[in-house]
């Protein structure tokens, strides 16, 4: 599988407007090279340099979506709440459904944008967290990648 951002390049910096600094949009993710044996997909950004990369105590989650058709080739920029039909989304660290960009406390965070393709088409999981997201995946998973961005605030 191969899964990236046209918006920057792996272990770059993310642009300004995807974050809490700008206009807190989604960046647009593209995706190939999907598993023939896999029924949806589900990605997962989160934080593991949480809230102090010096000191990380937690991985903070950025959005989660799942039941991703396997015919679509990525998400545009600013997606929002428009995804494709019958796709879902989770709760993430701000008790919140959606996108929300990086916004670190202090210093620079790894951002991680992780793509799994699974076997199944997952039931309405009514805006999990990323916990039990991961538990409904973790044995139907047939393919995965991630590219990584960084950001810090004030630069």
């Amino acid at each position: 599988m191969k899964f990236y951002s046209p918006d920057f390049l792996d272990g770059q910096s993310i642009p300004k407007i995807f974050t809490c600094e700008s206009s807190d949009i989604s960046p647009e993710l593209k995706w190939e090279n999907i598993p023939k044996e896999a029924k949806s997909l589900v990605l997962i950004v989160d934080d593991p340099d949480a809230p102090d990369p010096k000191a990380p105590k937690m991985t903070w989650v950025h959005w989660l979506v799942y039941n991703l058709p396997i015919n679509s080739t990525g998400l545009k920029q600013n997606t929002g709440h428009t995804l494709p039909a019958g796709t879902f989304e989770g709760l993430n660290d701000w008790k919140r459904i959606g996108y929300r960009g990086p916004c670190p406390p202090i210093g620079r965070h790894r951002y991680f944008f992780k793509l799994y393709a699974i076997d199944s088409l997952l039931p309405d999981l009514k805006q999990p967290t990323k916990e039990t997201l991961l538990k409904n995946i973790e044995k139907k998973i047939v393919g995965e990648a991630q590219f990584i961005g960084t950001y810090e605030k004030g630069l």
